[in-house]
Order: C-alpha cells, then sequence, then structure tokens
C-alpha cells in the first residue's frame, strides 16, 4: 500500500503536529496533536486538564494549531468529536460539521466531523 500510495503523492511531506501547555512546575496543563499534509491539518487530539477548563487554554492550543497550519501552507484544517465532547467549542470558532457517523459507537450516540477554512 505505501509503494502505491508513494506513486500519488510524497508522504515525507507529512509533518507532525503538537502543542503543549504547562505550569511553572512543568505540569502538563493542555495539548493538541496531529498532522499537516499538503493542503490539509487534521486534529486527532485537543486536551485540556479539568482545572483549565473555561479559562481559554483550549481556544489559545487550537488558534495557536490553526496559525501553524497556515504557515504551512494548510487551506483547510479536519478534526472529530463526539457528541458529548466538544462541538459546541468548535462550531463557535468557526468549523463547520462536514458528516455525522450516527449511532458512533452504540446507538443514539455520534461522531461528528468538523472543517475549518484557514
Amino acid at each position: 500500500m505505501a509503494a502505491f500510495n508513494a506513486e500519488h503523492w510524497d508522504a515525507s511531506k507529512r509533518r507532525p503536529l503538537g502543542l503543549k501547555s504547562v505550569d511553572a512546575d512543568g505540569r502538563l496543563l493542555g495539548g493538541i496533536s496531529g498532522r499537516t499534509f499538503g493542503n490539509w491539518c487534521m486534529i486527532d487530539y485537543l486536551w485540556v486538564d479539568e482545572s483549565c477548563r473555561g479559562k481559554g487554554l483550549g481556544k489559545a492550543l487550537l488558534a495557536e494549531a490553526e496559525a501553524l497550519a497556515k504557515s504551512r501552507g494548510c487551506k483547510a484544517l479536519l478534526l472529530d468529536t463526539l457528541d458529548f465532547q466538544a462541538p459546541a467549542f468548535y462550531l463557535g470558532r468557526g468549523y463547520v460539521e462536514v458528516w455525522c457517523q450516527q449511532d458512533y459507537p452504540f446507538d443514539g450516540g455520534k461522531r461528528l466531523y468538523l472543517v475549518k477554512a484557514l
């Protein structure tokens, strides 16, 4: 599969994206991880310690990731979230739902895929 894909694009241009926030004692307060590749950035995880939620740290991490992706030439960012996690957080920051996987992982649950133009 890797050889076949290599005929169509250069995967070596895929770059990891990782940011974190720590306090003065080095304790992890939040972080974001993903990757950039071509026109796209994909965020895999955004996490904020419970003690820091609602104080702007998640917003700052996401904005920094968006700026970094844009500086790498990305035109859009893709991420997913579960209905009980943070859809309102992302929608409030300009993300648009492009697809919803119903009944994920069980009946009644939803996995939302969101995109934002950079």
